[in-house]
Formats: structure tokens, sequence, C-alpha cells
């Protein structure tokens, strides 16, 4: 066979590229046939690699969502930090990076996401998992408004509530039952209503 007859030779992709390939892959599998659909043998074959490959990055359905998960919450942190550095020193200024960037990331994942989330919580290790990013995502928030409470303090219950409008809103956006404008002045309201009682009401 002559050298313009054989085939190209395929490029070996890098560990953390073919991660990025997979994960790629799984989120376009999810968007387009939804969570139940997705498992490793069909992740392995749109993705063009044998199953091996795939089971060797996430080993079972539970650490392919885990990584979705872990995928998803690396970007909204990504976005949150900037956000937050090169916000300005009010509450509006700080309450309205968290709004705007929580919408966002999940308007940018897509309606996807929600899947994804509904499933972590089908056995209790993916759904610790959930609870361990959702609590760095509350210290961050805690961090960035504690010092406009009027009690210099702000309580647990008045961020987890936070945490579910922002979950509810975003979602609410991306299925296009509100618009995302809506879903972030209505959390934006939330934030500052949560931050101005302080712990009055929770203590």
């Amino acid at each position: 066979m002559s050298s313009t007859e054989s085939a190209a030779p395929r490029r070996r992709l890098s560990r953390d590229d073919r991660l990025r390939q997979l994960l790629d892959v799984a989120w376009q599998l999810v968007r387009e046939e939804g969570t139940d659909a997705l498992t490793l043998g069909h992740l392995a074959e749109l993705a063009g690699v044998t199953k091996p490959v795939v089971y060797d990055h996430f080993g079972t359905r539970a650490g392919l969502l885990a990584a979705l998960y872990k995928d998803f919450d690396d970007r909204q942190n990504l976005l949150f930090d900037a956000a937050i550095e090169a916000s300005g020193p009010t509450l509006d200024d700080r309450a309205w990076v968290i709004a705007s960037s929580y919408v966002d990331c999940v308007l940018l994942q897509g309606r996807e996401i929600p899947g994804v989330i509904a499933s972590l919580s089908s056995s209790p290790e993916l759904d610790s998992l959930k609870r361990e990013y959702e609590a760095i995502f509350i210290s961050k928030c805690r961090d960035a408004l504690v010092a406009f409470s009027p009690s210099g303090e702000i309580g647990q219950a008045g961020l987890r509530g936070m945490l579910g409008a922002a979950e509810a809103l975003s979602n609410a956006a991306a299925s296009g039952e509100i618009s995302p404008e809506e879903a972030q002045e209505e959390l934006l309201t939330t934030i500052k209503a949560m931050v101005n009682r302080g712990t009055r009401l929770e203590n």
C-alpha cells in the first residue's frame, strides 16, 4: 500500500486532553439525549474510543456524574472568583456578582445541568459530593457578604435559603420559564434581604 493510500495516523491525546474531550462529549450527550442516556458505553461510542478508555477515566456511571458536576463547579468558581475580584465595595455590587455569576454559569452550561444535579441525589455518595461543593460556594458567599450584615454575621439557614433560590431561579431561566434577567433580579433581592436581616431572625 502506498503512502497516499495508508490512513493518516491518529494523534494520541494526553490524559488531560482526553478527559476534556470525554467531558465535552458527555455534556453534549446529556443535552441531546438526557441524563438517563448517559452510560459509559454510550459515551465511549460517541467519543470514538474504546470502553476501557472511558472506564479508566471514570470507573462507574457515578464517577462520570461526579466528574461532570466537578467540571460545572470548577467553571462556576472561576466565574465567581473573577467577578468578586473585579466588583465594587458595596453590598449591591457583591450581591449582584453572586446573583449574575450563578445564573450565568447555569445558563452557560445549558439545561443539561439540572438533570446532572438531580442524578447526584440518587446515591448518598454523590449527594455528599454535591453538598461538599455547595459548602465551598456558601463559604465564598459568606466571605463576600458578611461585612455588610448589621449583626456582623450571616447564618447558615439564610445562606442555604439563598442557595436554594439560586438553583431554582437559574433552572427556571435555563428552561425558559423566566428570563435570565428576572432570575438575576429576584436572586439579587433575596441576597440583599438575607444580608440586611443578619442573624436577627435566625437566633
